[in-house]
């Protein structure tokens, strides 16, 4: 009988752990989609556009639905900041970038989040580096050309982003930090307007992101001078980098990953790393990144901590360098 007790003992204090093993074991549901935020719009802008490729081969990988939800407003915060507070049950993650998870920690006061404590990292997704284009009438044809251009006019070049703190706006600080030029930000609140204004002149140049400016390069309409990055991109491959040209230390991009909201169970969390490095190596959708001007990373989430923590310090170098005000 007491042998019987025993057992009987043991299984109830097992009990509380069973369904939770049994539920790990499970995930995902395939009645209970994934839902990753954006924070940024819809419609074809560069982050919604690698979501929206990454989410549908995930979905196949997993067998179960997997759901966008663009939430955009200040530079990515609004989303964030919500992604933060969502349950940790392994069905909300947020899919997110450079500008939010290293730039606004620098940027902002308060941005709503906290990207290395309220999160868990996944993985890198891919990189997408800026690139320096000027308009075709610019008396420059390289990038030593355009920097000693650059150095002998002082002020009188003017350079466009999509806004304060932007990846185009801190590329262009970094490029006068690292070589000594003083030029002008335009910013802008629609990138195909600045990208208009620099084919009319009204602004020289643009650290564009390569989805944002190839079309307009490959057809002539504005001159490439350099890849802010160590290597080429397959979108556009005759363009140097700024690391081959002589400028390790320029270099600039947008880079993409997936986080989950802290307390997500490790298992969930080692298989989305999983996941995320099985579809990187899929030739057909590296092929998919390289038409739009990305290249595929992956790794570890140790990997994706490490680079978060390496990137906040250089964008706020920058950031405090440029005097650029807290918001």
């Amino acid at each position: 009988m007491r042998r019987l007790l025993s057992l009987f003992s043991l299984s109830v204090a097992l009990l509380p752990v069973l369904p939770a093993a049994a539920q790990t074991v499970a995930w995902p549901s395939p009645d209970k989609p994934i839902q990753i935020t954006v924070p940024g719009p819809g419609g074809g802008g560069t982050g919604d556009t690698l979501a929206r490729m990454f989410a549908e081969q995930l979905a196949q990988r997993l067998k179960t639905s997997v759901i966008i939800e663009n939430k955009p407003g200040a530079n990515g915060n609004i989303g964030a900041a919500a992604a933060a507070k969502y349950p940790p049950d392994g069905y909300r993650f947020l899919f997110s970038w450079a500008g939010t998870l290293a730039v606004s920690p620098n940027l902002y006061a308060n941005p709503g989040f906290d990207s290395q404590k309220d999160f868990i990292p996944i993985g890198l997704i891919c990189d997408v580096p800026n690139i320096l284009v000027v308009n075709n009438s610019q008396p420059v044809q390289t990038l030593q050309q355009f920097i000693d251009y650059a150095r002998a006019n002082p002020g009188k070049l003017n350079f466009g982003s999509t806004g304060i703190g932007s990846s185009m706006h801190l590329a262009g600080e970094l490029f006068m930090n690292e070589t000594q030029t003083k030029m002008v930000h335009v910013p802008y609140n629609a990138p195909a307007l600045a990208t208009t204004n620099l084919i009319a002149n009204d602004i020289q140049l643009m650290f564009q992101l390569v989805p944002g400016i190839a079309g307009q390069v490959r057809s002539d309409k504005v001159r490439a001078l350099a890849m802010m990055s160590s290597t080429r991109s397959p979108a556009l491959p005759s363009v140097p980098t700024t690391a081959e040209l002589g400028f390790p230390k320029l270099l600039s991009s947008t880079w993409f990953a997936l986080l989950a909201p802290k307390g997500t169970p490790q298992p969930i969390i080692d298989r989305m790393n999983a996941e995320i490095n099985h579809i990187l190596a899929d030739p057909e959708f590296k092929k998919k990144l390289a038409d739009v001007g990305a290249t595929p990373m992956g790794g570890t989430p140790k990997d994706l901590s490490d680079y978060l923590a390496t990137e906040i310090l250089k964008w706020g170098h920058v950031i405090q360098t440029a005097g650029i005000k807290n918001q």
